[in-house]
């Protein structure tokens, strides 16, 4: 084996390997797809816990790294079940449970009573196990005959990389040493579970089963929206951003900070989506794979207007109340395929030259580049979100029209509550624009119109219902 030489010295195998790994067994058509099940679960699950937690997780930046992650692991999912499916493995058994171990794991994981015990047991347990198990497949499987599976570990390793290096931030940055002391029950159950199910991977000595603990009661998902301390007054809608946009009289660079509020809003729409998705069974894994990516594009979405108020210097936290009406209103009054019809009924209007491409438009004529970069894409995302609606909402339907119609008379229904709001006390419904635009002006050298400062349209002066808040997709 040593004496064989490649032509001219070249790198034997497409470079995949030496002669003498290649020349070891590796693993078995029958172990690798083993494994690869278990990865297909534990990747499941994790992305079954992001979208179960992230609607009622109060940070903002926890809601956008779970909207991440979840895509992360909808499509490296996607990927395990694709391989799969090419090695003799018809039916592919992908739904079920590998050990009642792992099911006891992930179900703790996604019952955890607190963001520390969540952070810790997704970040500092499932992920290093899951990564630990991957990069075992890869070492031990057959490095040429099983190259397809090594190419799809090495994808899910790069990214489970990043996933964890976010963790370990997120952990050092939010989990207090007594929280982590408080946590240690809820860490040891999980652990104790990895265990009695031989690792993750189930090439380690299986144990007793541990006895449940957050997961001994049935578990609900939570569809009320919740916000941090920088979100003060989240049922404030005093200010209709819609009417301004299409205010011809309006100037472009003040369009494009209404439009940066626009972005930045629309962190409820993962909020709404994430609802779809928990409450939503028994799909073929392309809805969740689709669903996931229109979830993580809405983020990126609210991400692009936090980037974009950065960029002019405006202190949006302090400034800006940014509300969660919609996400309210969709989660608490409507059914899943309510919800998506009336997604999809929003989706529609954003199509013709009055939407996405006015926005675009709009970016274009303030010479902003950042303004127009952002609604180049957000325009592209929206065409794809709709075909997304097409393919899983209007192929339920009897026809297209009808999908339309159903999602305008679901979005009827939905009661704002603007009254109740205000006199409950929950809002004011404070008219934040003036100091916004003023701020904006002063930090960018951009003189005070008074007719722009002055503007005032709230939802209650236009139409009193959430059907006029199409910030949110």
């Amino acid at each position: 084996m040593d004496s064989y030489q490649t032509h001219r010295g070249l790198p034997p195998l497409a470079g995949l390997g030496s002669f003498a790994e290649a020349a070891q067994p590796g693993l078995s058509v029958e172990e690798s797809v083993r494994r690869l099940k278990r990865h297909h679960y534990a990747l499941r699950r994790l992305h079954e816990v992001f979208i179960a937690r992230l609607t009622s997780e109060p940070v903002y930046e926890l809601k956008m790294a779970f909207s991440h992650h979840a895509h992360v692991c909808a499509e490296h999912v996607a990927a395990i079940r694709a391989r799969v499916s090419e090695m003799r493995e018809p039916p592919l058994g992908l739904d079920k449970v590998p050990h009642p171990g792992l099911e006891i794991a992930f179900d703790e994981i996604r019952a955890a009573d607190s963001t520390p015990s969540l952070l810790l047991t997704i970040y500092e347990v499932a992920l290093p196990a899951l990564h630990d198990a991957l990069e075992r497949h890869s070492r031990e499987t057959h490095v040429l005959a099983d190259q397809p599976t090594r190419r799809v570990l090495r994808w899910t390793l790069l990214e489970l990389g990043d996933l964890l290096d976010y963790g370990r931030k997120a952990v050092a940055a939010l989990v207090s040493p007594a929280e982590r002391e408080a946590a240690l029950p809820a860490l040891g159950v999980v652990r104790a579970a990895m265990v009695a199910a031989g690792g993750l991977d189930g090439t380690g000595a299986e144990g007793p089963l541990p006895t449940r603990m957050r997961s001994a009661q049935p578990w609900t998902y939570d569809g009320r929206p919740r916000r941090d301390e920088r979100f003060p007054d989240p049922y404030n809608m005093g200010v209709n951003a819609e009417v301004f946009l299409y205010d011809a009289s309006q100037p472009a660079d003040a369009k494009v900070l209404m439009m940066f509020y626009k972005r930045l809003r629309e962190i409820d729409v993962p909020e709404m989506m994430a609802s779809i998705l928990a409450e939503t069974p028994d799909k073929p894994w392309g809805y969740y794979r689709d669903m996931t990516r229109q979830l993580w594009d809405e983020a990126r979405h609210a991400m692009m207007g936090e980037v974009g108020f950065a960029s002019v210097g405006v202190d949006w936290p302090r400034q800006v109340p940014v509300n969660f009406t919609w996400s309210l209103g969709l989660n608490t009054q409507l059914t899943p395929l309510e919800r998506h019809a009336v997604l999809y009924f929003i989706e529609q209007g954003l199509m013709p030259k009055t939407g996405k491409r006015h926005e675009w438009e709009v970016g274009i004529q303030s010479r902003n580049p950042l303004a127009a970069t952002f609604q180049d894409f957000d325009w592209a995302d929206e065409v794809l979100h709709a075909r997304i609606g097409r393919d899983w909402y209007v192929s339920q339907m009897p026809s297209a029209h009808e999908a339309v119609a159903y999602g305008d008379a679901c979005w009827s229904r939905v009661l704002s509550g603007w009254t109740r709001w205000r006199d409950e006390g929950l809002t004011a419904h404070r008219n934040w624009w003036p100091e916004t635009y003023r701020q904006y002006c002063e930090r960018n050298g951009v003189p005070v119109l008074p007719e722009v400062a002055a503007y005032h349209v709230t939802y209650e002066s236009t139409r009193a219902d959430l059907r006029d808040v199409s910030a949110s997709a």
